[in-house]
């Protein structure tokens, strides 16, 4: 071997290592390294349908309902999303299948092989890679989930066909702004001229619709392109096609509704039958999971106030004895107004460090709280919850939010101990 020669990583927790050291920033906004890189790759979607999705929340779930769409349908589907909960190759997935760790050590070789000088951060490498692996899969449908924001985010260097903006709402404000107007005119990024959207928003800042109407979009709104109404126990869906009588969203119900707007955009031949089915079983892992009963344990990454006002609406319409809330969140989440939205069910708090550059200690989350509230700091999140179990009743409510990081230590732990 030359000295010139680089020797590659051989297995995917050895890449995934050596991604995270070769760029000195986690974020760094622009799409310029990005594009040169692409360049020499031979990435081509050009075959695939590909709908983009943005959206402070709703993604994952939007995501996840188009993707059963296009499978009811018959049709080959491949969904880019992230970050993971507990498997790097949870990111892709094929006709909802994982693909192998050697299918992400030959796109990572790949990318590398040509990559020469140019840096690039864990999550570009990986988009690339994942790039990569859908154009040798050459689905009739292609999903990217944007990570942040849209119109700097590496997901942005592909054209879709059709774009989605799920919500906007104030998150990652470091990066895209402390307004929703700002934060709004980012996700408005991954819009193309003249190309279809879907808003799925109600409260659409004015930042895009100048977007909408400088490029020209084929926007298509909810609230008036698009409904999904209550009335009982059932809902109803209105677009340029009507479906009654829906049973009760097994996704939050604005989601629902914007992922049901793609689906007739794509016009797949799905019966009023089939979208009732749909509608009610689309679930995404950490999306108010439940994992156990007696005591009743709810799982969801919510991390945003936007996310946690929905959580407190959701434990309003649920029957149980006692609130116990096992916490841990990155210390660049807004965690000042998350927690107090919760003061009204006089929780017991298990307050949990978070291990990480970005992670916070327990003790910063209990600062955030009441000076009466019922709250203890834990080293772990395993540890919180633990804690959690054992101080619940059978007639008892346990809930984690916080952090996909949070979720995923809690799906680990009891996976392990099913595993026992």
């Amino acid at each position: 071997m030359s000295q010139n020669e680089k020797v590659m990583p051989a297995t995917l927790p050895a890449w995934l290592t050596y991604l995270e050291s070769i760029h000195p920033k986690n974020i760094d906004m622009g799409l310029e390294r990005l594009q040169q890189v692409m360049c020499r790759l031979p990435i081509d979607l050009s075959a695939s349908t590909v709908i983009t999705v943005a959206g402070t929340n709703g993604k994952g779930t939007t995501c996840a309902m188009i993707e059963q769409a296009c499978l009811a349908a018959e049709k080959s589907v491949a969904v880019y999303s992230s970050p993971h909960l507990l498997d790097f190759r949870e990111r892709v997935r094929i006709d909802q299948q994982m693909l192998s760790a050697e299918a992400y050590c030959q796109a990572f070789t790949q990318i590398e092989a040509v990559r020469g000088d140019i840096s690039l951060t864990y999550f570009e490498f990986t988009t690339l890679a994942a790039f990569l692996l859908m154009t040798d899969a050459k689905p009739d449908v292609a999903i990217l989930e944007v990570g942040l924001g849209g119109r700097l985010d590496a997901v942005n260097i592909i054209d879709p066909d059709l774009a989605i903006i799920t919500s906007i709402d104030l998150d990652h404000q470091d990066w895209l702004g402390s307004t929703r107007d700002a934060i709004g005119f980012e996700k408005a990024g991954i819009l193309r001229a003249n190309k279809a959207a879907i808003i799925g928003e109600t409260d659409v800042p004015a930042s895009v619709l100048g977007v909408i109407e400088q490029k020209r979009v084929n926007a298509s709104f909810s609230g008036r392109d698009f409904t999904l109404t209550q009335r009982g126990y059932q809902w109803n869906w209105h677009g340029k096609r009507q479906i009654e009588q829906l049973p009760a969203p097994s996704l939050v119900p604005m989601n629902a509704a914007t992922a049901l707007a793609a689906i007739e955009w794509l016009a797949l031949p799905l019966t009023d039958s089939q979208l009732r089915e749909l509608v009610a079983s689309v679930q995404l892992p950490g999306r108010c999971q439940i994992i156990h009963q007696q005591p009743f344990v709810i799982l969801d990454v919510a991390h945003n106030p936007h996310a946690c006002r929905y959580l407190v609406n959701k434990l309003s319409q649920l029957s149980y004895a006692r609130l116990h809330i096992v916490v841990g969140m990155l210390k660049d989440k807004d965690s000042a107004n998350c927690l107090p939205l919760f003061n009204d069910f006089a929780p017991h708090w298990y307050c949990a460090s978070l291990h990480g550059p970005r992670g916070s200690e327990a003790d910063w989350l209990l600062a955030k709280l009441p000076a009466d509230a019922e709250a203890r700091g834990f080293d772990t999140v395993t540890a919180a919850y633990q804690q959690a179990l054992a101080s619940a009743a059978k007639n008892d409510l346990v809930l984690v939010f916080g952090s996909f990081h949070t979720v995923a230590d809690v799906l680990q732990y009891n996976a392990q101990q099913q595993g026992a």
